[in-house]
């Protein structure tokens, strides 16, 4: 039994919600590996963020973002309407609030602003933080138009995330 781990670092847009693609990235590593039957998984460690697999799609907006990730953002946002006030939510609440605020660590800064993203802890945890793929015979099962993506559903600062990729087998 062989296991290869990597990172991909991966810097949100700060403004809505970020699709990075890592599927090149995936599958590479996964090929590079020289593992020929196993399982590759592909996790964040963020409770704002989530791993998908979905069809890769030609067509984009303005912002770049592909249409059936601007669909499921007005999805989202019907059922998990965006944090903008701290009335909107129960979370964060107050001794949560006063914990980040305590905090000693640049990725969180002493701005409560940055704590109205409820909607984006919620739609993590919809979503959910990881993907598995079967490797077999030394190619990652995402069949023609699968896909992966790192999304990051938090919109309230630009920072840099980590997806962590684990490959496992022989």
């Amino acid at each position: 039994m062989k296991t290869i781990y990597s990172k991909l670092v991966l810097t949100s847009n700060g403004d809505r919600v970020t699709y990075h693609n890592i599927t090149k990235s995936v599958k590479k590593l996964v090929e590079d590996s020289g593992i020929k039957n196993g399982i590759c998984v592909v996790q964040s460690s963020h409770t704002t963020c989530s791993v998908i697999f979905e069809e890769f799609m030609h067509d984009v907006d303005y912002n770049g973002d592909e249409f059936l990730q601007v669909d499921l953002n007005r999805i989202m946002e019907k059922i998990v309407p965006r944090n903008l006030s701290e009335d909107q939510y129960r979370h964060p609440g107050p001794i949560h609030t006063q914990f980040a605020m305590d905090l000693d660590d640049p990725n969180y800064p002493k701005d409560k602003g940055t704590l109205l993203n409820t909607d984006a802890h919620i739609r993590a945890s919809m979503f959910g933080a990881s993907e598995s793929f079967v490797i077999n015979n030394s190619v990652i099962q995402t069949g023609t138009v699968g896909y992966i993506y790192f999304v990051d559903w938090d919109q309230n600062r630009v920072r840099n995330r980590t997806c962590h990729i684990m490959i496992m087998g022989e």
